[in-house]
């Protein structure tokens, strides 16, 4: 049975903080115009959040924008995906937390108006990055269609991330970025290889110039690129992704040939993982069902 994923992963510069969330929906609807039976529409990392341009990403500037998730800038958001009917992630925003906490916090708006989910960034890019770390990886089912997995930017430089929401049953990986620097090239072989390695749909969507290094890419669970950007400029990449490669490949492996889901035979013994405290046991070896 297929189930179509049809997406616009946006490569934009970021918008300035306090500006009228107005131009934001005029964005979205603009993207919308260019691909108009797209379900879902993904924007970098920190979109909404530039003190500059190019963007200088002052710690005072971010601190200063943060909101808790029921404020009113989520609420506008909210709105906005109902008002377009879409499932829309606006990159991540400056979340204020219960104690105090600054968390860089990826979004998923539903059709329906709602906060369907939320991921606060596990790995800020330390020594760089302000943010105190969140403590949980987050799913988000998008209903009738398939299960997506939570990822901001330096997330992906850890492999325990990608497999962790591999493991929770995501099909496709949304991984924003605001990548300024020149590991961007590296991470276009993280994406890749994340994808490859827990056979899944990968998102990377990285802010335009003249912040970002653009470069975004849309790979799909044999590490096929469907869709990329070759440089840094503004661009729209489209993807119609068919979900059910997910099971295909993972039953009948990727080039018809690797099956890590299928490792394990019955009765074997947990392999330790030391670095961890802990194991992989085969009797837990085999990602959640999004129909689970």
């Amino acid at each position: 049975m297929q189930r179509i994923l049809p997406l616009i992963a946006a490569q934009a510069p970021p918008r300035l903080i306090g500006e009228p969330l107005s131009a934001f929906a005029d964005e979205v609807t603009a993207a919308l115009a260019v691909k108009p039976d797209s379900k879902l529409v993904v924007f970098p990392e920190l979109h909404l959040f530039g003190d500059s341009y190019p963007d200088l990403q002052r710690t005072e500037a971010l601190l200063d924008s943060a909101e808790p998730l029921g404020g009113p800038r989520v609420k506008e958001l909210r709105e906005l995906a109902a008002d377009l009917g879409i499932w829309l992630v606006p990159g991540s925003v400056c979340e204020r937390g219960p104690e105090g906490q600054l968390f860089n916090t990826q979004l998923v708006l539903s059709p329906d108006g709602e906060l369907a989910g939320y991921y606060r960034k596990v790995f800020p890019w330390r020594p760089f990055e302000p943010y105190d770390p969140g403590d949980r990886f987050t799913t988000v089912d998008l209903a009738g269609i398939g299960r997506v997995g939570l990822n901001i930017c330096y997330d992906a430089w850890f492999p325990e991330v990608s497999r962790q929401l591999a493991w929770m049953g995501a099909e496709v990986i949304l991984n924003v970025v605001k990548t300024t620097t020149p590991d961007r090239r590296q991470e276009l072989v993280l994406a890749k290889a994340n994808a490859i390695v827990n056979q899944v749909f990968v998102v990377s969507v990285n802010c335009a110039g003249p912040t970002g290094k653009g470069m975004s890419l849309i790979v799909d669970p044999e590490g096929n690129t469907l869709a990329e950007a070759a440089d840094d400029a503004s661009v729209l990449l489209a993807a119609d992704l068919d979900l059910a490669a997910v099971e295909h490949v993972r039953t009948h492996g990727t080039e018809t040939l690797n099956r890590p889901w299928s490792q394990f035979r019955d009765g074997e013994a947990a392999v330790e993982l030391p670095v961890y405290q802990g194991r992989i046991n085969p009797v837990t070896w085999t990602p959640q069902s999004f129909n689970s």
